[in-house]
């Protein structure tokens, strides 16, 4: 099992690495519906736009599931039955997110450049201190809910998880926001840093 879950957190955290530093110039590399979210109340992203690509994360990530799914050899599609309930890992989805958050708000300030590397090594480490394996992404968690695999959730599992990422990310932007006043000013440079 350890295995298992060192070879998702290598493959999970380069492609990160790469997909950020691919897409930060073209769309901030938006990813998570959770971050997402978080962009748009501190006024980074209209929320119009914030609609559009939650959307978009959503439908990547069930159709990356049924992708991968092919590459394999499996049938189109599954749902997961592997069981991911209790408040333990209910939790660990709210520690995960809201230290995403954390890194993102804290890193993009000052070095934007560090961004990509932050958050993959963040997501890396967080695969092994929390007990949920760190989905830290809505979209994600739809994702798995769709493979009956080792990584997979069972779908009645699926909206707590999501209502933790959602809470663990507003509160590292609400306590980013409150360590630093000018928070939603310095997204709007931000933006502008990255062409967007």
């Amino acid at each position: 099992m350890a295995i298992a879950l060192l070879a998702n957190t290598i493959a999970t955290g380069a492609a990160l690495v790469a997909l950020i530093l691919t897409f930060g110039p073209i769309s901030g590399a938006h990813l998570n519906p959770a971050v997402t979210l978080a962009d748009a109340i501190e006024l980074g992203i209209a929320w119009p736009d914030a609609v559009l690509y939650i959307g978009v994360q959503c439908a990547g990530g069930i159709t990356g599931a049924i992708l991968a799914h092919l590459m394999f050899g499996l049938r189109w599609y599954s749902f997961s039955t592997h069981p991911r309930h209790g408040w333990s890992l209910v939790l660990s989805e709210f520690v995960a997110t809201f230290g995403l958050l954390s890194v993102i708000w804290g890193c993009s300030r000052a070095r934007s450049s560090a961004v990509p590397f932050a958050v993959a090594s963040y997501i890396t480490a967080a695969y092994w201190f929390t007990a949920s394996t760190s989905f830290a992404n809505p979209a994600v968690t739809i994702a798995r809910s769709l493979s009956n695999t080792f990584a997979g959730i069972q779908p009645s599992d699926v909206p707590l998880f999501i209502v933790a990422q959602l809470a663990g990310a507003m509160a590292a932007t609400f306590l980013f926001r409150w360590l630093v006043p000018n928070l939603s000013a310095r997204a709007d440079r931000i933006l502008v840093r990255q062409g967007r």
